[in-house]
């Protein structure tokens, strides 16, 4: 992905540190700008993964929360960390206090476009897992119910393989996805070698009950190559399919990151793919008023009050000196565009991926892609909450969204004898990955597994929960309980020596 987009990651950099002349450079805008993005403060050490009790096999870095005051939202934060040098990635759900409520770690694998959506009326966990090559996904995408189970795992049609920039379940329970082939082409015509490669942008619609194919739109067969502002080479991706989402009126609006446009699609019927308008790039349908104009672009989407939303990269190479999450206005009778509202960050200038979401409070929540921040803004553009990924991860897209969620598996339990009198008291650590509904953790303890009765209980302090007890055992166990004091679930039995 971040190869393809042309951007510059920190990984990158770190390899051409002391390289020859053909080694990465930052320079100029974008060089002051990235890097004050992305750099940790020199006087400062990257933040540790957390290592819990409970769970040691978890340890994806979730969020540092940086800024939070009255007014942001209380719904957890998703995101799918990735592209770190070292270090696990995955989904990840957290709370508003950066604290993970649910990980999942996919060893040798990326994760990406984790978020809930609706499938068959009930709300579930959707995301891309797979292989990255030449800047786009290879792989497939999973539906995980509230328990975190599977619930299907959905492949695209045609022998191709699902990308990673786009999943979207619609209200009649299709799939809106991407995926790329490389072919070859002439590209004399564009200052090409006349045998070269290209990336072949496609999406699909895909009845998701019976798996049949409704709709297959090919970039090659709609984009003209002169179209594209990205510089032509080996593998050319000269469309970069990076957003498929349902319009008002039911045709599909699609972003080309590489022809910096937007692109709404017929759906249906006899003119099913046919565009039928452009907004922005080269040949715009639309005349773009001041501040309205966009490049290298993510996630369009159209809002139920009509407007459009979008996060305008700006880079790569730079064009503007920030990256902003923008809301605008399109009048499709007049044919024009406005800009009714921007949001920024200072300092970040997102050379690759990113979203933009409208909040059900009317705040404007935006993941920052490439730079590691998430940040939520006031309607009015006053920054309410902003958090950093783990040191070097980036997510793709991030997403604040209500989630309940209530484990398949059993809660977790960790003993240590240690700050107390041996044989006299212990110390128990509870976790419950993905739980939602914990409000307190009791700690059961006896003689024996089938003797357990309460001895204590602490309230809940987020992942990993301490409550200490003044009891031999040697046999304990926690139990999670609601708000009410309804038992939730219950871990295994454990023993701790004396």
């Amino acid at each position: 992905m971040a190869a393809v987009e042309h951007t510059i990651t920190r990984r990158q950099l770190l390899r051409s540190a002391g390289a020859g002349a053909g080694a990465l450079a930052l320079s100029g805008a974008l060089g002051e700008i990235l890097t004050g993005a992305l750099a940790a403060s020199p006087n400062s050490a990257p933040p540790r993964p957390p290592r819990w009790r409970t769970r040691p096999d978890l340890h994806i870095p979730a969020l540092t929360v940086t800024h939070s005051e009255a007014g942001s939202s209380n719904d957890p934060i998703f995101i799918a960390p990735y592209n770190a040098p070292v270090g696990q990635a995955g989904a990840v759900i957290v709370a508003g206090d950066g604290q993970p409520i649910w990980e999942n770690p996919l060893p040798g694998k990326v994760t990406a476009n984790f978020r809930v959506q609706r499938y068959r009326a009930s709300h579930v966990l959707t995301w891309w897992e797979g292989d990255i090559e030449y800047g786009h996904g290879v792989g497939e995408y999973v539906i995980a119910d509230a328990s975190y189970s599977t619930v299907r795992r959905v492949q695209a049609a045609n022998r191709l393989r699902g990308d990673l920039h786009e999943f979207v379940i619609t209200p009649q329970d299709t799939a809106l996805l991407t995926s790329y082939v490389i072919v070859g082409a002439d590209l004399s015509s564009v200052g090409g070698p006349r045998r070269g490669t290209i990336q072949d942008a496609i999406f699909q619609e895909i009845d998701l009950a019976t798996g049949r194919l409704l709709l297959q739109w090919r970039s090659l067969d709609h984009i003209p190559l002169a179209e594209s502002y990205a510089p032509v080479e080996a593998n050319w991706d000269f469309f970069h399919i990076n957003s498929v989402d349902l319009d008002s009126d039911g045709n599909l609006l699609v972003s080309g990151r590489s022809t910096q446009t937007i692109y709404k699609i017929a759906r249906r019927g006899p003119r099913a793919g046919t565009i039928l308008w452009r907004l922005g790039g080269k040949h715009s349908d639309f005349s773009m008023g001041p501040g309205s104009a966009f490049a290298w672009q993510h996630d369009a989407r159209r809002q139920p009050d009509g407007t459009l939303t979008l996060l305008d990269n700006g880079a790569t190479p730079a064009v503007e000196r920030l990256s902003r999450g923008l809301i605008l206005d399109l009048d499709e009778q007049a044919m024009t565009a406005a800009l009714m509202r921007q949001y920024t960050h200072p300092k970040i200038l997102a050379g690759s991926q990113g979203s933009v979401q409208l909040l059900d409070n009317g705040n404007v929540f935006v993941g920052w892609g490439e730079a590691p921040r998430v940040s939520e803004f006031h309607r009015s553009g006053r920054l309410l909450f902003d958090a950093r990924l783990g040191h070097y991860y980036e997510s793709y897209r991030a997403f604040r969204l209500p989630w309940s969620g209530q484990p398949a598996q059993a809660p977790a339990i960790a003993l240590s004898r240690r700050g107390h009198r041996r044989g006299h008291g212990c110390t128990a650590y509870a976790s419950w990955n993905g739980a939602t509904g914990v409000h307190t953790w009791q700690l059961l303890a006896g003689k024996q597994p089938g003797e357990l009765a309460p001895v204590a209980h602490a309230r809940s302090t987020g992942f990993e929960t301490a409550i200490g007890a003044a009891t031999p055992g040697p046999c304990f166990a926690v139990q999670a309980l609601d708000a009410a004091g309804t038992p939730l679930g219950r871990s295994d039995v454990a023993t701790l020596a004396s």
